[in-house]
């Protein structure tokens, strides 16, 4: 649970599996849920849908199935094309901003629509991962589909908001998914179009397709979208590459400061100002050192949901009213 709320959802509750936002006013929503992209590669839609309702109905009544606010359709696929053969002609978008980005001068791809009701990326997966996501899980489901392990995976994806889903008269899960397959012939054919530009015709619209896009845009969704993830926690606990790199980082810089060049000699060193600083800061406190620990330890426990709660009732019910007085501005 956060310790705050928002101005019209007072209660949030997050785990590695959904952000749910509780209200009290019967003028809103009972809630307002975020779907992580790791629960649905490990359980798909429908039975993520069913397990939020299964959480939901212990907090209210649920009378009708959930609105879509939001659905990302994606496809991640290997190519010999070169992603920035083409410039921004190429792209024939009902969008108004078409833009081009690299990471330390390696490109990585487009966005098509930035901020819109529809926008569109196409961007290198594999790089985005190892710089930013660290969402090792799909390497798994990669090769599993016959990725090789170190060619570049792209990714073509279309993020498309809940105003074009009800304009298209897509309001609830089943609605769309059964609608799967318009959705995306809608995106790749009539909202964006990747073309080979014709100089010697001035209307774009009769710019042959480029050959990817024809294979793209044709993907079947009717079909397996792909094996789901076999392994999931809700638990929203680091990596050990963050872990291990922001500890040896640290360490390091102990070190060059100490002017230690020795790693033992630097770990016993560190390990020993590290104590006597927070031993410090614990009896500054009034807190036994095991008893400072042991609440830092819990803290991030609650929130790495890797500790689970062990409270009495009457426990639960202080921090309740604590959480509302916090959340109210009390």
């Amino acid at each position: 649970m956060k310790d705050k709320g928002t101005r019209f959802f007072q209660y949030i509750l997050e785990d590695n599996a959904f952000r749910i936002q509780l209200s009290r006013s019967k003028s809103m929503p009972l809630a307002y849920v975020k779907i992580s992209s790791e629960y649905l590669t490990h359980v798909g839609p429908v039975e993520a849908e069913k397990a939020l309702l299964s959480v939901l109905e212990q907090f209210g009544t649920i009378h009708e199935f959930a609105n879509v606010s939001r659905i990302d359709l994606f496809v991640d696929f290997v190519s010999s094309v070169d992603m920035e053969s083409w410039d921004r002609h190429a792209w024939v978008t009902r969008a108004s901003g078409i833009n081009a980005y690299s990471v330390d001068g390696e490109f990585s791809g487009w966005v098509i629509g930035p901020g819109g009701e529809i926008s569109c990326r196409l961007y290198d997966k594999t790089l985005e991962i190892e710089q930013k996501s660290k969402k090792y899980y799909l390497h798994d489901l990669w090769k599993a589909a016959g990725w090789s392990g170190t060619d570049k995976v792209w990714r073509l994806e279309f993020e498309i908001n809940r105003i074009v889903l009800t304009q298209k008269g897509l309001s609830k899960l089943f609605d769309v998914l059964a609608n799967l397959n318009g959705l995306w012939s809608y995106a790749t054919t009539e909202w964006l179009r990747l073309t080979l530009p014709n100089p010697d015709d001035k209307t774009r619209s009769r710019w042959p397709l480029h050959p990817l896009w024809g294979y793209l845009s044709s993907v079947d969704w009717e079909t397996n979208g792909g094996p789901l993830s076999s392994r999931f926690s809700a638990a929203r606990v680091p990596g050990d590459d963050k872990l291990f790199s922001m500890g040896f980082s640290t360490l390091i810089s102990y070190m060059a400061r100490e002017g230690i060049t020795d790693l033992y000699a630097g770990h016993e060193a560190f390990i020993t100002a590290l104590y006597n600083y927070h031993e410090g800061k614990s009896h500054f406190l009034g807190l036994p050192f095991d008893d400072y620990i042991a609440e830092k330890v819990a803290i991030k426990g609650r929130q790495f949901n890797s500790i689970l709660n062990s409270m009495t009732s009457s426990e639960i019910h202080d921090q309740v009213e604590q959480y509302r007085k916090q959340s109210d501005g009390e």
